[in-house]
Order: C-alpha cells, then structure tokens, then sequence
C-alpha cells in the first residue's frame, strides 16, 4: 500500500518535529516537514503530496503564494490549517482532507 504523502509546513521547529512525529505515526501516512517557503516549494516540486498542512505562524502574504504555487501545479491538491489541538485533532483534519 502507497503512503499518503503529506507536506507540513511550520514556522516553529518544535511544533514542527511534533507534527511530523505524530503524522508519521500512521502507517498510512509519510509527512516531510519544511519551515520556510523555499524549503516547502522545492519539497512540493519533488515529491507527488496529497495534503498539504499549513501550521501556526505562516504571514497572510506567505500562505497566499504557497497555496497558488500548489494549487497551479496540482489542483487537486488538498490543503489543511492546523493550528494545534492534539493528535486526534490532527488526525480528524487528515482524514477529512482526503474525502
């Protein structure tokens, strides 16, 4: 079974590894975490993502661009504010992201 592949991008380094950890706790899933915007378009250029997570932190202006960049290369892509809650929260964003 193919992994959904899961982009996470996250201002703090902490939040960050978290987010990843718990995601990459799912056998189902493989996420790859980035911090800034450079990061998160060279990782989205290279890898086929299904979700994309846009953590705490990211400015309007950022996020704006980001989600363009993603949509006109995969309009189909599903793309998911998280901005904490725990891990069953986490989770619940995921699974509704890919219905």
């Amino acid at each position: 079974m193919e992994k959904i592949e899961i982009l996470v991008i996250c201002r703090h380094k902490e939040i960050l590894q978290t987010i990843i950890r718990l995601l990459n706790s799912n056998s189902e899933w493989q996420a790859t975490g980035t911090t800034t915007d450079l990061e998160a378009i060279a990782a989205f250029n290279a890898t086929n993502f299904r979700v994309v997570l846009l953590g705490s932190g990211i400015e309007d202006e950022s996020e704006t661009k980001l989600c363009n960049h993603f949509k006109t290369l995969n309009p189909k892509i599903r793309i998911v504010q998280h901005y904490g809650g725990g891990s069953g929260l986490l989770s619940a964003e995921i699974y509704e992201a890919m219905k």
